[in-house]
């Protein structure tokens, strides 16, 4: 039998049998209290959230914050299991200690929305389920069988995605070469998001590393160079040694030839020194990455 690959960061989880078989003796048995136990974690969320965050896409909290509130909640769902009160901080500690898999994931829902969510075994639990249409639960629970969240299979599926939640324009990214293979899109969002790179994202982040960056190349060197008022707005803020010395698409092209031929696919530190670039670009925008378009 073949050895499974490994998980890409935040990729949705194959439920064996015996994560079935957990989830269903630890948590889906308990019905009602489960969605109670989370909808109390949300509420806390929202009071630490709500107070601080300023609007975004001009609408109020929590419309558009599913990243930033399914974080701060994975981490506190982490401190009451790691010194459990309630039953059901103790069912998800027995869950966990049993072998019960829990990680956040991120992808395609309905092949309509970007989302985060956490998955607990065989179950789907999204706790910013209303960061797009406000009106909706909070919470919602599901079998993962049932949720219809995917992840991503390529750079075109996540551009008809942006296309569909963001009306999204999306471009080769010229502008800077040396991020390009880890970041080879650039995507204007009108009334949405602020013109950025994409995707800063780990799943999407890894997804070009897995072939050694020959899908983002194949963008670089056959996508449309952003147009003019985008690549103003985006340089606007991005260091001038970032910047494409001359002709960005070959320049771009050539960073993914030079770091597949370098072993950078498999090179945390070389990956975790562009995430630093990209990360500089946002200093100097005065703002999250979030906020440039990193769903």
């Amino acid at each position: 039998m073949p050895t499974p690959m490994p998980l890409l960061p935040q990729e949705i989880a194959p439920v064996t049998p015996q994560q079935a078989a957990l989830t269903d003796r630890h948590l889906t048995s308990r019905g009602d209290a489960l969605m109670a136990y989370f909808l109390a974690l949300r509420a806390e969320t929202d009071a630490a959230l709500a107070p601080r965050l300023p609007m975004a896409a001009g609408q109020a909290y929590p419309y558009g914050r599913c990243e930033e509130i399914t974080r701060d909640l994975f981490a506190r769902l982490a401190s009451r299991v790691a010194r459990p009160v309630t039953a059901m901080d103790r069912a998800v500690r027995e869950f966990v200690a049993a072998g019960g898999m829990v990680r956040t994931v991120w992808g395609v829902l309905r092949e309509r929305y970007f989302q985060n969510a956490i998955q607990f075994g065989g179950l789907y639990v999204d706790v910013s389920n209303d960061t797009v249409v406000v009106t909706k639960p909070k919470v919602e629970i599901l079998p993962i069988a049932e949720s219809g969240l995917v992840s991503p299979r390529s750079l075109a599926h996540f551009r008809e995605t942006a296309a569909l939640y963001w009306g999204a324009s999306v471009y080769a990214n010229h502008l800077a070469p040396s991020l390009a293979p880890l970041l080879p899109m650039v995507s204007a969002s009108p009334g949405k998001l602020l013109p950025g790179l994409q995707s800063a994202c780990d799943y999407m982040i890894g997804l070009m590393c897995c072939d050694a960056f020959q899908e983002a190349e194949a963008w670089l060197r056959d996508g449309p160079p952003p147009p003019p008022d985008v690549a103003e707005a985006v340089l606007a803020t991005m260091p001038e040694d970032l910047r494409a010395a001359a002709d960005g698409r070959r320049e771009a092209v050539a960073a993914c030839t030079q770091a597949r031929e370098a072993g950078c696919a498999t090179d945390k530190a070389w990956r975790d020194a562009r995430v630093m670039d990209y990360l500089r670009m946002m200093d100097a925008r005065g703002l999250p990455a979030e906020a440039s378009g990193a769903p």
